[in-house]
């Protein structure tokens, strides 16, 4: 049966393809929007069966052109949190996610798609309940308001639904998402032009580099992917990072050493870097002041009782293996 994943040229869709290649499945749809050409890259060691626009493929799925669908994973959307245009971000992440999840349950297709952390903003809570998401931005309110579509779904649905809340995520094929970027890969790019790695000096009463995050490889990403794609009686909307908050110091650190080991040089303490200056903070920027997510730590008990028991890649593991993938691309 056919898997289609939209987005699939992205960050999180590529390597969905590459793991669901290396589970020997190949009769895959590709869809995309390669406007922005150079994501071509992300897909040319995969195997796919088409590629297709993102409208033609919408046009195509309605006339029933794909034949039995087994599942569509969406990872296609406008993932800038700093788009204001909210009407493109709406028609975009919302209506066009609308349409796609009323064509899986016609079809009774499993539908796999891409929420957001960005759906609990300014709460201090990140547990999958309405009472904890406070978007702060048109990109969070947009996954914030289709997970309400899918909740008011779940009960009469006949086929699976599942939506991941993503934190952090880092690793492999994210290289054309230039500013939105992880912190790991513009970490690992101004140590290798500048010689140091540069963060946010003291701020809500975090010390320099001190804020934290919940950072997840998109390693681990996929794993959870494809391990509700062979559970498909499982359904509901998930958090999906580590559930383990992370300083921006340990990633920043792990870089270094990192790429210091590659050149046959000894690991390095946090302070033996700041003195030798490897590492510097720099002044908060006022623009971001009372907007800047300090903390975030996903709540993974309900992925835990949906049976997904793997352990996570710590910063320390997941940072240094893409870091190493990063020099071996050169």
């Amino acid at each position: 049966m056919t898997i289609i994943v939209t987005g699939a040229a992205g960050f999180v869709g590529s390597n969905l393809v590459k793991g669901l290649n290396e589970r020997g499945e190949d009769n895959i749809i590709a869809v995309d929007n390669l406007t922005r050409a150079d994501k071509f890259h992300n897909l040319v060691d995969c195997e796919i069966r088409d590629y297709l626009d993102k409208e033609d493929f919408l046009a195509r799925l309605a006339r029933g052109e794909f034949g039995k669908i087994r599942a569509i994973f969406h990872e296609g959307a406008c993932s800038d949190t700093m788009e204001t245009d909210g009407r493109y971000m709406m028609e975009n992440n919302f209506r066009y996610t609308q349409t796609l999840l009323r064509h899986c349950l016609d079809l009774g297709a499993q539908f796999l798609y891409a929420s957001s952390a960005a759906t609990y903003g300014a709460s201090q809570t990140f547990r999958e309940e309405r009472a904890y998401e406070k978007p702060l931005n048109v990109y969070g309110y947009s996954k914030f308001l289709f997970d309400q579509v899918v909740r008011r779904t779940l009960p009469g649905a006949l086929s699976q639904i599942v939506g991941f809340r993503y934190f952090n995520v880092y690793g492999p094929r994210e290289d054309h998402k230039g500013r939105m970027a992880s912190v790991a890969f513009h970490n690992f790019n101004q140590f290798r032009s500048e010689g140091i790695v540069k963060l946010f000096g003291e701020y809500g009463g975090y010390a320099p580099g001190g804020h934290s995050r919940d950072f997840i490889s998109v390693e681990d990403v996929v794993k959870v992917n494809l391990f509700f794609l062979e559970h498909p009686d499982k359904s509901g909307i998930f958090n999906l990072g580590t559930g383990r908050a992370q300083p921006f110091n340990d990633i920043a650190t792990t870089v270094v050493n990192t790429l210091r080991e590659a050149e046959g040089k000894p690991a390095l303490s946090l302070a033996e870097m700041t003195q030798e200056g490897l590492l510097e903070y720099i002044k908060f920027p006022d623009a971001l002041r009372g907007k800047y997510q300090c903390f975030t730590q996903s709540d993974m008990s309900r992925l835990r009782a949906a049976g997904y028991d793997q352990p996570f890649l710590t910063v320390q593991e997941g940072v240094a293996r893409y870091c190493r993938w990063l020099l071996q691309r050169g």
